[in-house]
């Protein structure tokens, strides 16, 4: 047999050498971390790579279970006219004299290997011997069930693919410190399987959006997230430099300026699912990188923009399982449409008591909740409280239409009432789940409103006009509607996941030395 090459550090060959290795800094002493190390060469010395190989034709654990089940092998029986192959890291290990069971988990399940010494090869008896927890194993085998009537996989041959030198989480418990979990996700999704499962149902999601807006008629398209000039949303951004133009530039905080700039150029429904990056808080609501969807839809407005929400989120429902009434913390929600519609006035007058044109009462009912902004617009003041008082109770999915102009630079008024936008948010468990206008395409008013914005109060206002957005708006863009939600908000409602940095696989944590 050629000998094993392999990457493994020399002081891991010499078995009569302490292997050290460097963690962050940190020297690797662990005995567990050492007594797995020693089995490198114990290994190679068998003929293994502990580093594995490709390894071609495995199925999925599910597959393998499923087309067990339709077999319906009997207690002890099994196939031994054919050979499925399987892999996954070894999350349970039995050995019981010359017979040993072991647990492979892959992304999709977990199914059992039962290896007899008789079966297999007298190399591949002493690898069983050398396997840990964590190890990533390759199987040769038939399918059945033991005589307990487990669905197993009896090997027939073992391939070692990825030796794991580190001891899983309190012995294959799951990885329960919170943190800790955020901040090695990739132990995280192999040791906790509802993990993997919110990450696989955050796929669907995602892929059932981008389906139903096809099926709409909608143009997938990307616009820039380096800007010269961040627009589209009330945001705080993040700034870099371009070395060779030896200009400042933005990552952007919102699409929406690109994509009207498309519906100008003729793109009469477009959609891009995007990385929105706003240099703010964190919450169990906020993270400072985050996925939305941003639509626009040439003749359409706010209404259509409503059944573009709720198809939404049916189509994504159906694709998880087809359950519109649903658990999400301590609230049960009924995602059934249509969604009831309640306007910003009525919901103001009936949790906080206060009207809209009542500017005195606003900024005394303000004061009560400790909103001190004496300098703001009264309609500033008047957002403050209705996050304070109304947005919580938003429980089950709805629509709150109408909100103050004064606050909505980019979209058209309401015909009648020039003082309330032809905008709506969606909410739900107290959550903004989207946000929608009627667009403004009216170039004069929409450079009055964007001027409004400059060198306001705060980091997070406008500092230069977009004058190339202007410009596009003189050419003469559609009377539109346009939306945006939030993907990571609406994965963690469908999967009843308490924090968006449960729905967020790298989610941005504090370095470790700064506590």
């Amino acid at each position: 047999m050629p000998p094993v090459k392999t990457l493994v550090p020399e002081s891991l060959l010499r078995p009569d050498r302490k292997p050290r290795f460097q963690d962050s800094g940190r020297s690797m002493t662990d005995q567990y971390f050492q007594d797995r190390a020693r089995k490198l060469p114990l290994l190679i010395d068998l003929g293994y790579d502990p580093y594995g190989q490709r390894f071609d034709g495995v199925q999925p654990n599910s597959d393998l279970r499923h087309e067990a089940e339709r077999r319906g092998f009997e207690p002890g029986q099994s196939d031994e006219s054919s050979v499925v192959r399987a892999a996954g890291r070894i999350v349970l290990q039995r050995i019981m004299g010359k017979l040993a069971f072991l647990t492979l988990r892959d992304s999709s399940a977990d199914i059992q290997i039962g290896v007899s010494k008789a079966r297999v090869s007298e190399r591949d008896w002493k690898l069983v011997k050398l396997l840990d927890l964590g190890d990533i194993l390759g199987v040769d085998g038939h399918l059945g069930r033991t005589k307990t009537n487990e669905i197993t996989i009896w090997a027939q041959s073992l391939t070692i693919l990825g030796k794991s030198l580190r001891p899983p989480p309190e012995k294959w418990h799951g990885l329960k410190d919170v943190d800790a979990r955020y901040r090695q996700r990739y132990v995280d999704l192999f040791s906790n399987p509802e993990v993997m499962r919110t990450f696989r149902a955050r796929s669907t999601i995602v892929d059932s959006i981008r389906s139903y807006m096809r099926q709409r008629g909608f143009l997938e398209v990307e616009t820039p997230m380096l800007q010269p000039i961040y627009g589209g949303a009330a945001a705080r951004p993040f700034t870099t430099h371009h070395n060779t133009l030896d200009m400042d530039l933005f990552l952007r905080i919102s699409p929406e300026l690109y994509l009207k700039r498309l519906l100008v150029g003729g793109m009469e429904r477009v959609f891009e699912i995007n990385r929105n990056f706003r240099n703010e808080g964190i919450s169990t609501q906020h993270n400072p990188e985050f996925t939305m969807m941003e639509c626009y839809q040439a003749y359409g407005d706010l209404t259509d923009m409503m059944s573009i929400v709720e198809g939404i989120a049916t189509r994504c429902i159906e694709a998880l399982d087809g359950e519109p009434k649903r658990k999400f913390r301590e609230y049960d929600l009924d995602f059934t449409p249509p969604w009831p519609r309640r306007t910003y006035n009525e919901l103001l007058v009936e949790h906080a008591g206060v009207d809209l044109d009542d500017s005195d009462g606003i900024r005394a009912k303000a004061a009560e909740f400790g909103i001190d902004a004496p300098a703001a617009d009264v309609a500033v003041v008047a957002n403050k409280l209705f996050e304070k008082t109304v947005e919580d109770g938003l429980i089950q999915p709805c629509f709150v239409t109408e909100y103050p102009a004064a606050i909505c630079p980019l979209t058209r008024r309401k015909p009648d009432d020039p003082s309330r936008a032809l905008r709506f948010e969606a909410f739900a468990a107290g959550m903004e789940l989207g946000n929608a206008y009627t667009e403004l395409n009216d170039p004069v008013i929409q450079r009055q409103t964007l001027g409004a914005q400059l060198d306001g109060e705060g980091d997070a206002t406008m500092r230069v006009m977009d004058e190339d957005f202007i410009t596009s708006l003189e050419y003469g863009m559609p009377p539109a509607g346009g939306l945006g939600i939030g993907v990571d908000r609406l994965v963690m409602l469908l999967t009843n996941s308490p924090s968006i940095r449960d729905v967020i696989l790298f989610p941005l944590q504090r370095p470790l030395d700064k506590g």
